[in-house]
C-alpha cells in the first residue's frame, strides 16, 4: 500500500527533528491525552488499489442507466460536445482551484471571463458574476440581492420548480425576508392575485419561464405589473430555451437565474452543476459572488482581475446580501466550451429540435389516452393526464429501459423532450403505453 502522506518516513523525520522534535507524540505532547484517542482506530485496514476498483464498480453496477430519458424536472440530457471533456479533462484545468491570486491564475481568469460573456450574451443582460454553485441557489440569491431598506417581501410564482421554491424559503427565512406564493392558475402563475398582492413593501417578482410544467408564461405582462409597483423583476430562465423564447433581458427583467446544467454539463447524480447569474448595469452593485473583469497592466498589456472586490466578503459584512465568495470554475469553463462549440446557430437548433420533438410526443400521447393537460405555449416539457395510473404506466417503461416522465401525482405525469430524442424513441413509447391499462 501507498501513503496519502506525499512524504518518506525519513522526510517525516527530518522536518521533526529541523523543528526539534524527534517524534509526532512530541510535536502534539502540548494536547491533554484525555482527549486523544487512545489505540487505534475502529475502522477497516487499507485496501489495494485493485481491491478499492473492484469494491467501486461493484457498488457502481447497482445503478440502472438508462440509454432512453423522456425525464426533466430539472436535470435535462442534451448533447454534448466531445470538445467539452476533452478541454475540461486536461490537468492545467482539471486541478485548478478558484483563483484567488490573480497574477497566477490568468488562464482560469480569462475563462470565467468568457463565461460571463456569454451568459450576458444569452440573457441579454449588462453583468454576470462566475456562476453560484446551483440553480436554486441562484434563485435564492437573485431573491436577496433585491432587498432594500424599504421592501423586505418576494412574491414568487407557485409554478417554479419545488425545490427552487424551497431554496428561496430557506434563504428568506435566514434573512428574514417574507415570502409569498402567487398560486397556481391552469399551470400558470395567478396574474390577477399579482395585481392585488404586489405592494410598496414587496421587493421583487419572481417566475420561472418555462415554467415547471413546461408552459410559457406572461412574462411581459408579469414583468410590467412588477415594475409598476417599483419592485424588481427576476427571472429564473432555462439557457436552451433562449434559442427561441425571447431574452429576460426583452422582458425587461432586473435579474436572470437558472441552472446552467443543460449547458455541458451531464445529468450525473445531481452534481455538479451551476447557477448562473446576470443583472442589469443599476444591479451590478448587488450581485453576488465573484466577478471577473479585464484590465490593462501598466505597459498596456491585458490581465484578468477579480473585480468589484469591496463587497460582502471584505467590508460592511453585516449589511451583505450574500456570504458566498466562491464559485463552480470548472463547471463554468465547461458552460464555456460549450457554448462556444455550439454557437448560437447550435443552441437554436437545440431548443428547436426539443420544442418539436415533445410537441410530436405530446400528440402522439394524447392518441392513446395521455390528455396534454398545457393549454398554452410550451417549450420541451408538457403534463399528461391519463386513467392509468402513472406509476404503472412509468414501471412498463422502465421494464423496457426507458425512463418516463416524472410523475406529478397518481395520474399526472411531467414529459420531457430534448433533441437526443429520436423518433423511434417516441414510438416505442406510444406502443409501450397502448398495451398498459
Amino acid at each position: 500500500m501507498g501513503s496519502y502522506v506525499p512524504n518518506t518516513k525519513e522526510q517525516r523525520q527530518e522536518m521533526l527533528k529541523e523543528i526539534g522534535f524527534q517524534t509526532i507524540d512530541d510535536l502534539f505532547a502540548h494536547i491533554p491525552a484525555e482527549v486523544k484517542i487512545q489505540g487505534g482506530l475502529n475502522i477497516p485496514e487499507g485496501k489495494t488499489e485493485l481491491e478499492v476498483r473492484r469494491d467501486m464498480e461493484n457498488i457502481a453496477a447497482k445503478n440502472q442507466v438508462f440509454k432512453t430519458i423522456f425525464r426533466g424536472a430539472g436535470a435535462y440530457r442534451h448533447f454534448i460536445p466531445a470538445t467539452v471533456k476533452s478541454v475540461i479533462s486536461k490537468e492545467n484545468l482539471l486541478t485548478a482551484y478558484t483563483p484567488y491570486q490573480a497574477e497566477i491564475s490568468q488562464g482560469i481568469l480569462q475563462s470565467i471571463f468568457e463565461y460571463q460573456t456569454m451568459i450576458c450574451d444569452l440573457t441579454g443582460m449588462d453583468i454576470s458574476n462566475a456562476c453560484v454553485y446551483d440553480g436554486a441557489e441562484a434563485s435564492a440569491e437573485g431573491v436577496a440581492m433585491c432587498r432594500d431598506r424599504k421592501r423586505s417581501k418576494a412574491l414568487v410564482s407557485a409554478t417554479v420548480n419545488p425545490y427552487v421554491l424551497e431554496t428561496i424559503k430557506t434563504y428568506c427565512f435566514g434573512n428574514e425576508m417574507e415570502v409569498e406564493v402567487i398560486p397556481e392558475k391552469d399551470g400558470l402563475t395567478d396574474i390577477e392575485y399579482l395585481k392585488e398582492h404586489v405592494d410598496a413593501q414587496t421587493a421583487c417578482v419572481l417566475i420561472q419561464h418555462p415554467n415547471y410544467y413546461g408552459n410559457l408564461e406572461e412574462a411581459a405582462e408579469i414583468g410590467e405589473i412588477t415594475h409598476g409597483a417599483g419592485a424588481k423583476y427576476v427571472m429564473n430562465v432555462n439557457p436552451i430555451s433562449l434559442g427561441v423564447v425571447k431574452t429576460p433581458a426583452e422582458y425587461g427583467a432586473d435579474v436572470a437565474v437558472g441552472e446552467g446544467q443543460p449547458l455541458g454539463l451531464s445529468i450525473a447524480f445531481g452534481g455538479p452543476y451551476l447557477g448562473f447569474m446576470a443583472a442589469t448595469q443599476k444591479m451590478m452593485r448587488n450581485l453576488p459572488g465573484r466577478i471577473v473583469g479585464q484590465t490593462e497592466d501598466h505597459n498596456g498589456k491585458k490581465g484578468y482581475v477579480l473585480t468589484l472586490q469591496a463587497r460582502e466578503q471584505h467590508i460592511r459584512r453585516e449589511k451583505a446580501s450574500s456570504n458566498i465568495c466562491s464559485n463552480q470554475a470548472l463547471c463554468a469553463l465547461a458552460v464555456g466550451v460549450y457554448l462556444a462549440t455550439m454557437g448560437n446557430e447550435g443552441i437554436k437548433k437545440a431548443a428547436t429540435l426539443s420544442t418539436s420533438k415533445a410537441h410530436y410526443l405530446s400528440a402522439e400521447l394524447a392518441k392513446v389516452g395521455y390528455q396534454t393537460e398545457n393549454k398554452g405555449e410550451f417549450f420541451h416539457e408538457f403534463v399528461t393526464v391519463s386513467d392509468v395510473p402513472a406509476a404503472k404506466a412509468l414501471a412498463a417503461l422502465e421494464e423496457k429501459g426507458i425512463l418516463g416522465g416524472f410523475p406529478l401525482n397518481e395520474h399526472r405525469i411531467l414529459w420531457c423532450c430534448t433533441e437526443v430524442n429520436t423518433k423511434e424513441e417516441m414510438d416505442a413509447v406510444i406502443q409501450i403505453l397502448k398495451e398498459v391499462q
